[in-house]
């Protein structure tokens, strides 16, 4: 696409103006926006913490259905103090006497038990795999979509500061005209009116420099934002439009979003994980096997007791016992025959979310042709656009030209020329916009097919 030659001189002096003064400085190309967005940007930040609960929700669900193992080691003691009475045996007892006891302990051991055939918490835990990759997916498109973003605000801000330059020129052709006004007035060539409609001119294209100017300003505050930036600290931006037509086959790019739109996978990998809680759901109604066991090793344990007698000395006896091993198993069918209702909850809040899965995947499917189409009508009519403004720019750069040579002769008026100049001012406006309009675009098709950033 031609540029004229009055539009490419305009958009190499805004790109000479937007160099930093500090020599060496780079420019933030829109690439380099979105790399530092895909870094900072808080929904990304949201995102990695999504995949994290999706993680937490896995281990949640693998621990229902892995083995459980603890190790122990415990120490314990009994004391018994005055633990009277007297024995009988037959017609024969002994006398009365108290008993003080001291016991004491040491068991060192292990314990474990398993799930071994749980319905319920199998199909959980593939409905929480497919939560995780969902939420990877969603990740990747929370990727995509924050940098169409970036790219709309970025060339945002490109517009804002070639429209500014173009009201600047327009501004300083205004306040000349006015000068130039005033002195023919001055000499009777021109009437008070003309003065007055230049002094209209210089103060309309006064505001439009001033809110260009502030415009600026505020474009570049939202990319700053959007960033993750202080705006001060972001630096110059390249504000370089130039646009090179592509073409787009329609039927190839609505493949290529079917297989790579990260949405519309994230979404899959959600229906598949509903379904699987669903059957978890309906699977907590079985009966469940549950195997468990313990083992003990060397465990120690002492006595001793003295036997309180009148008269004295006391008796006093002991005992000590080692066990090498001690072992324990035990395997148990479980069945929850009622808890409350709790299995109904489950499985009506199951069931709600598959009807939700299953409606958004739906309708990315049903509204995914229409996207593809939408993207490509934008990209289109914004190559249009530009192929009219260019004309347009053209025409308006040819028709000044001839206006000021009618004034040079004196067969046009001021005010001819001044209209020439507004409609020049117009026509650049448009072709600033509409280049924006097509790098937009291109964002927008990246973003639909799935391309990742």
């Amino acid at each position: 696409m031609k540029l004229s030659p009055s539009r490419g001189l305009c958009l190499a002096l805004v790109a000479v103006v937007s160099i930093p003064a500090v020599c060496g400085a780079e420019l933030l190309t829109a690439e380099g926006a979105v790399k530092l967005a895909l870094q900072r940007n808080p929904q990304i930040v949201n995102s990695t913490a999504s995949v994290l609960d999706a993680k937490s929700g896995l281990y949640s669900s693998i621990s229902g259905i892995a083995p459980r193992v603890s190790a122990s080691l415990s120490r314990s003691g009994s004391w018994t103090r005055n633990n009277s009475g007297q024995e009988a045996f037959g017609s024969f007892s002994t006398a009365p006497s108290s008993l003080d006891i001291d016991s004491y302990s040491t068991t060192p051991g292990l314990s474990a038990s398993w799930s071994v055939l749980d319905l319920s918490a199998l199909t959980g835990l593939s409905a929480a795999r497919q939560s995780l990759k969902a939420a990877r997916w969603s990740q990747v498109a929370t990727r995509n979509d924050v940098a169409l973003g970036v790219r709309r605000q970025f060339y945002a801000v490109v517009q804002a500061t070639h429209l500014a330059r173009v009201n600047a020129d327009a501004l300083k052709l205004a306040r000349d005209n006015e000068r130039r006004v005033r002195a023919l007035f001055e000499v009777g060539s021109v009437s008070k009116s003309d003065v007055l409609k230049a002094q209209v001119q210089t103060a309309q294209s006064q505001l439009d420099s001033l809110t260009s100017a502030h415009q600026i300003t505020t474009q570049r505050i939202s990319l700053a934002s959007a960033l993750g930036l202080v705006e001060r600290s972001m630096g110059e931006i390249d504000t370089t439009l130039s646009v090179t037509p592509a073409e787009y086959d329609e039927a190839l790019l609505l493949a290529e979003a079917g297989k790579n739109r990260p949405d519309l996978l994230a979404a899959h990998a959600g229906l598949k994980s509903a379904q699987a809680s669903r059957w978890s759901a309906r699977f907590s109604r079985l009966p469940y096997v549950t195997v468990s066991g313990s083992a003990g090793f060397k465990t120690k344990s002492s006595t001793r007791t003295t036997v309180i007698t009148p008269p004295p000395p006391d008796t006093v006896t002991s005992a000590e016992s080692t066990t090498d091993r001690n072992y324990r198993a035990t395997i148990a069918l479980n069945w929850d025959l009622f808890d409350g209702f709790a299995t109904e909850a489950q499985n009506a809040s199951a069931q709600a979310r598959l009807v939700r899965a299953q409606e958004s995947y739906d309708a990315l499917q049903r509204n995914l042709e229409a996207e593809v189409q939408q993207a490509l009508l934008s990209y289109r009519e914004a190559l249009e656009t530009v192929e009219v403004a260019d004309r347009a720019v053209e025409s308006a750069t040819e028709n000044l030209k001839l206006t000021q040579q009618k004034y040079n002769v004196g067969s046009a008026t001021i005010l001819d020329l001044i209209d020439a100049q507004v409609q020049l001012q117009r026509a650049e406006n448009q072709d600033v916009s509409a280049r924006a309009g097509v790098r937009i675009a291109e964002a927008g098709i990246r973003r639909v097919s799935g391309r990742s950033d």
